[in-house]
């Protein structure tokens, strides 16, 4: 019989690598206006491949939340209490440092406190993950699927009373966001934020769901029920959140409960795949690639923004007109062999290889940098 017993799945960490290569590759296309629309976020309402990679790793860092409070036995203590705090603060702070970065090096201001991003991707992470880690701890497991239906079903009701699904001001999430953040300190200077206050409510449902699926496969050591289990988590997540897509869109920029359930239904058929490919036909030379990504994927993410940054800022001169060297590298070399999208997509699987250089050189030294 094919077990797994203390042995760590190797598709988890191959999955959090994919998702972590997927935000990358998205988030640093050659020219924004060029992307590919399946390399775009949806709108508004809708779903793209875009739009799953966020989600995805959100969904896997509550299966990992499971395994790694396993070492405490689920059992509020001060010391782990405090560990989680720690590194919930850490990973708040690392994503404040990230949007403050970025002003600093576009507006050459080192104090842009008036205009700085409160909010972010990794503040998302730190906030869903701070918070589901002390409810795994405080609560019994068997009443966090019940409060997972009553943060989405509150939520929604948020969302339907509040005009939540209405792209414009009077939307409950803006008027959140912007009476507490202030317009100044939302992404972008939009309607809303993405990773906004009120929608943190799903997000943390998102990432109990990952908690629950993390329980659901590791109570078990047979691989090929732990491969049912993932299917028949995905298939009931993924048609339970399009069926309930009549009355709660699927969008990703409120985080509304239909696309939690999609998206966690989706990353556990998708997570399911991987187990059957790498963990029970033994396919694993393809996933070295993404190895190397998901054993220090926050520290590779973080990486890549710094990098992303630096060559948006680093000044050049492309026919006469002054321009960035991401801009160079785009228009002058990749551009004219590839065209417009082609050079668009081509810009964005290089930055890929970069930050996988630096990761698998860190893989390799079996150096794993914790954040």
């Amino acid at each position: 019989m094919n077990t797994t017993s203390n042995k760590r799945l190797l598709a988890l960490d191959v999955m959090r690598g994919i998702t972590i290569a997927g935000m990358i590759l998205v988030n640093n296309p050659g020219s924004w206006g060029h992307a590919y629309a399946p390399l775009k976020h949806a709108q508004w309402n809708g779903l793209t491949p875009t739009d799953l990679v966020f989600p995805f790793f959100m969904f896997i860092m509550g299966i990992s939340t499971y395994i790694s409070l396993k070492k405490y036995n689920f059992t509020f203590s001060t010391p782990a209490a405090l560990k989680i705090i720690k590194r919930t603060i850490v990973i708040f702070l690392i994503g404040i440092a990230l949007n403050w970065f970025a002003l600093l090096c576009y507006t050459h201001n080192p104090l842009p406190f008036e205009q700085i991003r409160i909010l972010g991707v990794m503040q998302r992470l730190a906030l869903c993950y701070g918070a589901s880690a002390l409810i795994a701890l405080l609560l019994k497991h068997k009443y966090i699927p019940y409060l997972i239906v009553v943060l989405l079903v509150g939520y929604f009701i948020i969302l339907i009373t509040g005009n939540g699904f209405a792209y414009n001001e009077t939307n409950i999430l803006s008027i959140v966001d912007r009476a507490v953040l202030g317009q100044a300190h939302i992404y972008g200077g939009q309607i809303l934020d993405p990773e906004g206050l009120l929608s943190t409510i799903s997000a943390i449902a998102h990432v109990l769901i990952g908690f629950c699926a993390g329980k659901l496969l590791m109570e078990v050591k047979d691989i090929h029920e732990k491969l049912e289990r993932l299917f028949l988590i995905g298939t009931i997540l993924t048609f339970a959140g399009f069926l309930l897509s009549y009355g709660s869109p699927i969008c990703k920029k409120v985080w509304s409960p239909s696309f939690v359930l999609v998206t966690c239904g989706l990353g556990s058929s998708f997570l399911a795949l991987l187990v059957w490919i790498i963990d029970i036909k033994g396919y694993k030379n393809w996933s070295r690639f993404f190895e190397s990504f998901g054993v220090n994927p926050l520290f590779i993410y973080v990486l890549a923004d710094i990098l992303a940054i630096t060559l948006a800022v680093i000044p050049m001169t492309y026919q006469g007109e002054a321009t960035s060297l991401h801009g160079y590298i785009y228009s002058a070399l990749l551009q004219p062999v590839f065209g417009d999208k082609g050079g668009s997509l081509v810009f964005a699987l290089l930055f890929v290889l970069l930050n996988w250089a630096i990761g698998y050189i860190l893989y390799k030294k079996k150096i794993y940098i914790k954040i």
